[in-house]
């Protein structure tokens, strides 16, 4: 048997791939019938250790295939070749709240994937692994270029494609967390987008954050998007997230200088003072910070401060005035923003604009609010830093570990043939 052990294979293809796509994972040569643990473990930049597993049982040739075979338990149940990335979780006894996202996406997310005897749960250092194989999941294709941008008083990153271009582009605007998020951006110029991620609120109190809170700021960041040479400035998208959804939907609705060819809106609402700044947008939600409830893990749960949906047309966006297409996604388990009423709100008021056509609606009964791109882990709660006032928190976001994975991936998918479609004028067949 000791003989056995040692000769199990174990092999994942593609082994370096981007993060959006899948791999197969493949263990041969193991006794027949043998019980076998299928186990990831992942290394985060911030010195974290997280890990994903599932149990299998090999089949007559002693092989275990991910794409077919059913994990009997672990982290993840089922045929689910991609469990070992999207149910990855901070090992036992790990701080509280963490979330696994990339800094540097100038290098990869390196998993070690490793094959187990026995149906194990915990201890895996301390046991020996028949084999492992180190993968790499990239959210940078080669040949993108990263290029810092500070030019006209802008905090950003533009991603450009492989090849001369021009390219259409995408503005990217991640959420309250604030700061300068690269990975969604680096991620969608490797499907062919170039994409400006903008720092448009940062937490870092040694930098003021004053000029990115004025409305021009966004407008500054779409012309440098229309004027650049390797770019169709005709041909120019925004992309939100929670608060990147809001002020998207504001530009869309009522910006005399950005002509959207598209947008696409994560998680957010079209409730905010309409003529207001981004400060104002903020002080209009902190306002409401009574309304905020703790649950018994002590997780706060912001959803009660976007309710109700005001009637006062000066505290949410018109969206009958929105021109261009606009996808909208919603997690139906959203713990943070009432994000299903809020599309339900936008979705009458188009249709009362005879805007419906415009309007593409995905909703998932089982995400939260954190739709991150594919086989990103769930994160149902994690530590969050409030804007200014730098007080941490625990914030619950919700979502069902399964139903989020999977409408992560499904959004994903949909959202880049929307892109597609609009940016390029063409459906182009996807290859995720």
């Amino acid at each position: 048997m000791a003989n056995k052990q040692c000769s199990v294979l174990l092999s994942v293809h593609p082994s370096r791939a981007l993060v959006d796509e899948k791999f197969k994972v493949l263990v041969q040569n193991a006794s027949p019938g043998a019980e076998l643990t299928v186990h990831s473990h992942l290394l985060s930049e911030d010195k974290h250790n997280w890990e994903a597993f599932g149990h299998y049982i090999c089949d007559s040739t002693g092989s275990v295939n991910l794409c077919e075979d059913l994990s009997l338990g672990g982290t993840y149940e089922g045929v689910e070749p991609m469990g070992l990335l999207w149910s990855l979780r901070p090992v036992p006894g790990s701080k509280p709240g963490l979330r696994l996202r990339k800094s540097s996406v100038e290098t990869p997310l390196e998993v070690t994937v490793s094959v187990y005897q026995g149906h194990l749960t915990e201890g895996f250092p301390e046991h020996r692994a028949l084999a492992a194989v180190l993968v790499e999941r990239w959210y940078m294709a080669p040949g993108v270029q990263r290029i810092p941008v500070t030019e006209h008083n802008l905090t950003a990153t533009l991603f450009l494609p492989p090849g001369p271009g021009p390219f259409p582009a995408v503005l990217d605007l991640w959420g309250g967390g604030g700061n300068l998020v690269e990975y969604r951006s680096s991620l969608l110029a490797s499907h062919g987008f170039a994409a400006l991620a903008l720092d448009y609120l940062t937490n870092d109190l040694t930098i003021t954050a004053g000029k990115m809170m004025k409305n021009d700021y966004f407008e500054t960041a779409y012309k440098f998007l229309e004027q650049h040479p390797q770019i169709v400035g005709s041909r120019i998208a925004m992309w939100g997230l929670s608060a990147g959804t809001a002020i998207t939907l504001k530009k869309a609705a009522y910006s005399k200088v950005m002509k959207l060819k598209c947008a696409v809106c994560y998680s957010g609402s079209h409730v905010q003072p309409v003529s207001g700044s981004t400060e104002e947008l903020l002080n209009y939600y902190s306002k409401n910070q009574d309304k905020t409830r703790i649950n018994e893990k002590q997780e706060v749960i912001w959803h009660d401060v976007f309710l109700p949906i005001p009637e006062d047309p000066e505290l949410k966006v018109d969206m009958g005035r929105v021109q261009c297409p606009l996808l909208l996604v919603v997690g139906l388990d959203d713990q943070s923003i009432p994000a299903f009423l809020s599309a339900m709100d936008i979705k009458a008021m188009m249709e009362k604009a005879e805007k419906i056509h415009l309007l593409t609606l995905l909703m998932y009964p089982d995400a939260g609010h954190l739709i991150e791109p594919p086989y990103s882990p769930h994160t149902r709660a994690s530590i969050f830093r409030v804007f200014r006032t730098r007080k941490l928190l625990t914030l619950l976001w919700g979502g069902q570990t399964v139903g989020h994975a999977h409408a992560q991936e499904d959004s994903w998918r949909k959202s880049l043939i929307f892109l597609r479609e609009h940016l390029y004028g063409r459906r182009k067949t996807s290859n995720l």
